[in-house]
């Protein structure tokens, strides 16, 4: 379906580079057998290659124009399910009973913070998760503390999962050519949190309230839940500002305040 125009609504970068597509296909290393699913599968240039490595394989694509020639293109190479559905709402624990789930894709570039926080809220789901993202957005997930890049998505990123950068992608790999460099990502979900809380949903909102005005310092932007006294308590300075604390940190702050019963 050459002729297809790639919707700016649905976020749409179709690749195209036969070299990037092989690279993408030895990084996720599909197996016989395997539970694979893939996120926006486009017209298929992942899509047949993988499905003739694993035999079967689900796909969540919200264009209904792309499912028809999609489904030309694997016919005979194995069982494809398509789910035209939303994948900021799939149930991605559905696909998880018959074995470990592994979710890969060329992500929308428009919605794939959000989607990567939706994958998280169900990574207990998911064997591991190999993704094209953004060059930036694939910097922040990796990002260590004290650098530019650390903020929200780093920590409750690195929280839930081990991080890798596997390799970077110029726009000229993708229809139409994206305003921004990408890279692939490796996303392994920890068997349990990197560090343990008392109330993971305080310790989400509270990493969400310290970056929401990342220059304030910890006393102003966390004062609603604990005092400077609190802070310095748990060893945070309070005149610090969140990019420079690790997860631990952040957990002890989720502790103290948790224990204030400010939750």
């Amino acid at each position: 379906m050459a002729g297809h125009r790639p919707r700016k609504r649905f976020g749409q970068h179709f690749l195209h580079d036969p070299w990037i597509i092989q690279r993408i296909i030895q990084a996720i290393n599909p197996r016989p057998g395997e539970r694979l699913l893939e996120i926006g599968p486009g017209l298929g240039a992942l899509t047949a290659p993988l499905l003739e490595a694993v035999g079967q394989l689900d796909v969540v694509e919200l264009d209904r124009d792309v499912i028809a020639p999609l489904q030309v293109a694997c016919a005979g190479r194995g069982v494809l399910r398509v789910h035209n559905e939303d994948v900021l709402a799939f149930d991605f624990s559905r696909l998880a009973g018959t074995g470990p789930l592994r979710v890969v894709g060329n992500l929308p570039y428009n919605i794939s913070t959000p989607l990567i926080f939706h994958l998280l809220s169900q990574a207990t789901s998911i064997h591991d998760m190999l993704f094209m993202v953004q060059k930036e957005v694939a910097g922040r997930m990796a990002a260590a503390p004290g650098s530019k890049d650390y903020g929200r998505l780093s920590v409750m990123v690195q929280w839930r999962c081990a991080v890798e950068t596997l390799f970077g992608v110029s726009p000229g790999a993708f229809r139409p050519p994206p305003k921004v460099d990408s890279a692939m990502v490796h996303l392994i979900p920890h068997s349990r949190p990197a560090v343990t809380v008392d109330d993971e949903s305080l310790f989400a909102a509270l990493v969400e309230q310290a970056f929401k005005q990342r220059r304030k310092t910890l006393r102003n932007s966390l004062k609603q839940w604990l005092s400077a006294d609190d802070i310095a308590a748990v060893g945070v300075e309070p005149a610090w500002r969140p990019e420079v604390l690790s997860l631990a940190q952040f957990a002890a702050l989720t502790t103290a305040a948790h224990r204030r019963g400010s939750c």
